[in-house]
């Protein structure tokens, strides 16, 4: 469903919430807080120029040109990144880590429901834009860090939560290493020998006493962030 608008900003306050109410709604979330953010957050604010009048449709909007053979970057459709972030059950007091926010979409929706926020992007281009977009939206408690997303911020952790906003396949020990005890990191599975290179599954992976468990979600696509890209088996 493209949503379009005419530019104003009456007018994509009303696209915001058809998208609650027609995206996000019937895509079985139902936590009020969650809702509230995505009410709240002017996501136009967060898209490139070139597509601002699509910000509310329910497609993954491109953010940055594919370079040097690595795909190119796209925001999570608003559904999927809304039930990724109901599933993380995110309490008032929690520590986030936001991995790969692109422009800092997430990033905003998620400091309206944790305590801190620390942000991650590897491309430079949209680091930069990520600063500036959050610090025009004077949100608070963020701190916005660029390098390999596989790394994480060891600075600041531990993490009650990590969110990865993309398709992942292998590498994330050293993430699963900066959550808390208990803690939870939420991202978008990529389905092995799938006739459809984008196809998901929204999983949950939990941290109790050291051990990993997974909780797999619900179906989705994304693009695969390339920092966890599963190495080149060797074939003998």
């Amino acid at each position: 469903m493209a949503l379009e608008a005419d530019g104003s900003e009456a007018a994509f306050t009303a696209l915001r919430l058809t998208m609650v109410e027609c995206q996000i709604r019937t895509f079985a979330v139902t936590d009020r807080a969650v809702i509230a953010q995505f009410l709240a957050v002017p996501r136009e604010k967060f898209v490139p120029a070139a597509v601002r009048d699509l910000a509310y449709s329910d497609t993954a909007l491109k953010i940055a040109d594919d370079h040097a053979g690595e795909p190119e970057r796209r925001l999570l459709p608003p559904l999927i990144l809304a039930r990724l972030i109901q599933a993380a059950e995110i309490k008032p007091g929690d520590r986030v880590l936001d991995v790969a926010p692109g422009t800092g979409y997430s990033t905003a929706i998620l400091a309206g429901l944790a305590q801190s926020v620390t942000a991650l992007e590897s491309d430079p281009g949209l680091q930069a834009a990520a600063k500036a977009n959050l610090a025009a939206a004077d949100l608070g408690a963020i701190a916005v860090f660029g390098g390999p997303l596989r790394e994480g911020v060891a600075s600041a952790a531990p993490f009650d939560i990590i969110f990865v906003n993309g398709a992942v396949e292998d590498h994330l020990d050293t993430l699963f290493a900066q959550l808390s005890d208990g803690g939870r990191l939420l991202t978008l599975s990529r389905v092995e020998n799938s006739v459809d290179r984008l196809a998901c599954r929204a999983t949950a992976f939990e941290k109790n006493s050291g051990e990993i468990s997974t909780r797999p979600l619900f179906d989705a696509s994304a693009p695969l962030l390339p920092d966890f890209r599963k190495d080149p088996a060797f074939i003998f």
